[in-house]
């Protein structure tokens, strides 16, 4: 374990009381850095790999500038992986390559990025910076050639993390100029006794804690921890909070649970590449994750591959697609192609302002899943107009004729509903439903308005951004078997690809936590908030004065014989409890003041039991008027 690893300060994230589901008056999700909404810029990795310079980093700057990208809110310029030339032993500090970064050569025979990052500020642009949690870095670990790797001895050529956190923060942050750290994780898995590149002596073993595969072979709090100390680091180093921290573990060690209270941004897939299917992997692994991003800690599908593949010049359906989905389930959009000979076309559709729009928005509410199919989809998210957006994917290779219900916009069905197509700009008009023809890989984009079934509130489902899973009853964490599972890296080498991503069974919006409908004693709900037993909802309240809601034991549990007690807090104080509920009783209703509570906590407790097989409901929450 990396030495000196300690608990979260206060600032980046409470500590656990004795009792999880024992009510705080707190929002325990990450708040700390730079990112209200959702981050935008470039990286270096899909375009150049290790193979970066210099000339090609500032290239990227001056095109994002120059294009009228950087004024449409990308900001971030971020290099990836290939930038180090080794760590020098006198001092642990790190050096630069000075072949490929000329700049970092000072005249006083110093090494610093500190001239290129006051180039791209000058610029009013944002510099970010790579490491690993590791020893060594993921280039080390499966690059095919040397060309670009760090030199030198072996303890020379460990430039990861491990060992010198606060060392390396305080140089990217203090020293050199830098504003957002990617911290990747092969330093953790990929380096055992057993690597080739570990036996033949190229580098020390550090035993992994980190299992791609099989959460339950990794050390979660320990890498936890190590994220922790990354933290305390960062706010040492910058008390302004001024920083970004992007969590780049691939959704292994159950991260997809958990991210969203030690960073930024945090992966839930591993690498994407630009293959169709492979992007529907990525975007499944953060789609239905609704609950489990917010302002400040955003769900990571990764990069976008817009340029390469599937997703070229010659592809832009798929380009905008990618785009769309990437946009309307507030992922960062992080762009990672030449932008020096990128064509018009693709320009055009990185540059779309009303796309970038919805993934901006102040509400910070992810989109939620109203339709779900193996080829269609329709993902709507609440805007802090109160305007909604729509995606309506097609997964499949044949065009589909459907049909958009006001009711899956939680619109009323007897107004007039106004849809405007962010991509054609075509504007069209209905009531109740109406039929559209989607195309092949095809994602159409709208900004819809109407008038609202719940006139005087908003239901919790409709407002992800406010509600955080601070427990989501989930003790066994185990692979979601939903996420599309593509070809994979090894093509059709071996037995494919498995679901591998833990995070089954967590909180849903408008779904049970097994992806069933919302319903209690065999009344389906219109929605709510489905979660296991023994769980912890925080509500931020935004001016409301009541809380409803339908709560009891989903009719998807298997558990039937344990009772559930709903219970209601307004800033820690309890304002409401149910009586006892087993599965198949009707469910109980609150209706509760909550005037004045800046977070309403929603607890589920039962006795000790298979929490996995007891789901419970919060039907139709809201808060109101």
């Amino acid at each position: 374990m990396l030495a000196g690893v300690i608990a979260f300060a206060s600032l980046t994230q409470p500590l656990a009381a004795a009792d999880p589901l024992a009510p705080t008056g707190t929002w325990s999700a990450y708040t700390a850095g730079r990112a209200t909404t959702p981050p935008m810029g470039w990286n270096s990795w899909n375009a150049f790999d290790t193979d970066i310079d210099e000339a090609k980093i500032l290239g990227q700057a001056r095109r994002i500038v120059d294009s009228g990208l950087a004024a449409k809110g990308y900001r971030y310029v971020n290099l990836d992986d290939g930038w180090w030339l080794k760590r020098r032993l006198s001092d642990g500090r790190i050096l630069i390559r000075p072949d490929r970064f000329p700049s970092a050569v000072t005249r006083k025979g110093g090494n610093s990025f500190r001239p290129m990052t006051d180039r791209l500020h000058a610029m009013g642009l944002k510099a970010g910076i790579y490491s690993d949690l590791g020893r060594n870095i993921c280039s080390q670990a499966y690059a095919t050639d040397r060309v670009n790797l760090p030199q030198g001895t072996v303890l020379e050529r460990e430039v990861g993390l491990y060992g010198h956190v606060e060392q390396d923060i305080d140089l990217f942050f203090r020293d050199w100029g830098f504003d957002y750290l990617k911290v990747d994780g092969c330093g953790l898995r990929a380096f055992d006794a057993k690597a080739e590149r570990v036996q033949s002596g190229e580098f020390r073993e550090l035993k992994p804690i980190i299992d791609l595969n099989y959460v339950g072979r990794t050390d979660v709090p320990q890498v936890q921890g190590m994220f922790a100390q990354i933290n305390n680091a960062l706010a040492r180093t910058n008390p302004d909070g001024d920083w970004l921290l992007s969590l780049c573990i691939w959704g292994s060690a159950d991260v997809r649970a958990w991210g969203k209270d030690y960073g930024n941004v945090s992966r839930t897939s591993d690498d994407i590449s630009p293959s169709w299917g492979r992007m529907l992997a990525n975007f499944d692994s953060a789609a239905k994750r609704a609950l489990y991003g917010h302002p400040g800690s955003w769900n990571d599908p990764d990069l976008l591959y817009i340029g390469k593949g599937d997703f070229d010049a010659d592809h832009l359906t798929e380009a905008r697609s990618h785009f769309s989905l990437w946009a309307i389930i507030n992922a960062p959009l992080i762009m990672s192609l030449d932008l020096r000979s990128a064509p018009p076309a693709l320009m055009e559709v990185l540059g779309n302002t009303d796309i970038i729009a919805l993934n901006q928005d102040a509400a910070g509410n992810q989109a939620v899943l109203a339709f779900d199919s193996d080829d269609l989809q329709v993902f709507v998210k609440t805007l802090a107009s109160g305007q909604k957006a729509v995606a309506m994917l097609n997964r499949s290779t044949k065009p589909i004729d459907a049909v958009l219900a006001a009711r899956q916009m939680r619109f009323r069905d007897d107004a007039e509903v106004t849809l405007t197509d962010l991509w054609s700009r075509k504007v069209t008009r209905f009531s109740k439903e109406t039929k559209l023809r989607i195309l092949p890989h095809e994602t159409l984009v709208f900004r819809a308005d109407g008038t609202r079934i719940l006139a005087d509130g908003l239901y919790l489902s409709e407002q992800p951004g406010r509600v955080n899973p601070a427990e989501d009853g989930v003790t066994r964490p185990a692979a979601d078997p939903t996420i599309y599972r593509s070809l994979g890296w090894s093509g059709t080498r071996g037995a494919g690809d498995r679901p591998i991503y833990a995070g089954w069974g967590g909180a849903q919006a408008d779904s049970a936590p097994y992806g069933q409908l919302v319903q209690i004693a065999g009344r389906q709900m219109s929605g709510g908030i489905g979660i296991l037993a023994n769980s912890r909802l925080e509500v931020r309240n935004a001016g409301f004065g009541r809380f409803t809601a339908t709560v009891g034991v989903d009719d998807s549990a298997r558990e039937k014989a344990l009772p559930v007690t709903f219970q209601v807090f307004a800033d820690g104080k309890l304002i409401g409890t149910s009586p006892p509920l087993k599965y198949g009783d009707a469910g109980h209703d609150f209706d509760l003041p909550i005037a004045g509570a800046a977070i309403v906590e929603l607890v589920a407790r039962a006795a000790t039991g298979d929490d996995e097989a007891l789901p419970v409901a919060w039907g139709d929450a809201a808060l109101r008027r």
